[in-house]
């Protein structure tokens, strides 16, 4: 998985290069002011990392606070305004600039014109999310049945007799904690389940900082304050609210500190390096330019088919369908305020974002 993340970011670092190519459709004429865009990239910088370190800490250190604890119901509400937000952050913050890179007229008919690759791409990338998903846990699920100690045989002989004379059929030995079978149940807070957390926490990590570059080298390339400035405190909550549901699947998988603190500094600092790498390029890059509107279109694709499938599936779906929340009314009325409501805030910023 770290392979994974590591080959992907180093993808990321070489948009710049590709997106640097000549521009071949004309631009929309802005006003352009390279002395004060300089101000409010600077300040876009600083407050986006504090927001984004802000976000991210709240969860993971809401272990110091009985409040925030994961078995409380105020950390279930957290979990569901975040999975909200990341849902929205998808749907539509992502998915939309995708389409409108991919559909521009700027690139050929053929073939952009003749098929949604957006929403394809988007599709693929949601499905091979399932599928690492899958081969993940099914490599941690054998793991887990090799380490099991084995049954000896006059164990074997008994369950057999059992089965022969009482016909029963549940072969179980409670003294060593385990039941044969081919089902390892999921149980929350077992090895299994902190292996998942894991996956969905590198996962969905991956899918937050390629939008985080994409969006950051296009706020770092634009010369136009009228641009930026809305964009500033846009971003700064948008970040601020990626952050607490990023840090709150991060919590959840109970990292040692040092790799939480890492989890931590790469989202913190996707977004600013990213503008600081707009600014570098800002006079060979050009939006309108066939090469940056098609890798910009596919990374976002990517990362909108990757956060959509983690919200629902990995986050609400996981959640919301256990026995916790079947079994409380009040509860499920709170997550689903909450959860609306951070989907609200969220799309809300797609005004300004």
């Amino acid at each position: 998985m770290n392979k994974v993340v590591a080959f992907s970011l180093f993808l990321l670092f070489l948009f710049p290069v590709l997106v640097s190519s000549e521009c071949t459709c004309d631009e929309d004429s802005e006003d352009r002011n390279k002395t004060e865009a300089l101000k409010y990239k600077l300040v876009a910088v600083a407050s986006i990392l504090l927001a984004g370190a802000i976000g991210i800490s709240i969860p993971i250190l809401g272990k110091i606070f009985p409040a925030l604890h994961p078995e409380n119901n105020i950390f279930f509400f957290v979990k569901a305004f975040a999975a909200g937000v990341i849902l929205a952050t998808g749907f539509v913050h992502i998915l939309p600039d995708a389409f409108e890179s991919l559909s521009s007229p700027c690139l050929p008919e053929k073939p952009w014109g003749d098929f949604p690759f957006a929403g394809f791409i988007a599709m693929v990338a949601a499905i091979g999310t399932m599928m690492v998903d899958l081969v993940a846990m099914s490599y941690f699920r054998r793991s887990h049945l090799k380490r099991q100690k084995p049954v000896n045989s006059d164990e074997e002989k008994e369950g057999g007799m059992i089965n022969q004379n009482n016909h029963v059929h549940v072969h179980t030995h409670s003294t060593h904690g385990h039941a044969h079978g081919s089902v390892v149940p999921l149980e929350e807070g077992s090895e299994l389940d902190l292996s998942r957390r894991r996956v969905i926490s590198q996962v969905l990590e991956l899918g937050i900082l390629v939008h985080s570059v994409i969006i950051g080298i296009s706020l770092g390339a634009s010369e136009s304050p009228k641009t930026i400035k809305p964009l500033v405190a846009a971003l700064t909550f948008h970040q601020l609210f990626e952050g607490i549901g990023l840090g709150g699947c991060i919590s959840e998988a109970r990292f040692k500190l040092r790799k939480t603190a890492m989890m931590a500094i790469f989202f913190s600092l996707t977004t600013p390096m990213g503008i600081a790498i707009g600014f570098g390029i800002s006079t060979v890059y050009s939006e309108t330019s066939p090469t940056a509107l098609m890798v910009e279109g596919i990374f976002n694709s990517i990362a909108a088919g990757i956060l959509v499938y983690m919200a629902l599936v990995d986050l609400l779906a996981a959640d919301f369908m256990s026995s916790r929340m079947q079994d409380s009314p009040k509860l499920q009325i709170g997550a689903n305020v909450f959860l609306l409501l951070g989907a609200g805030c969220m799309s809300l910023l797609a005004k300004w974002a």
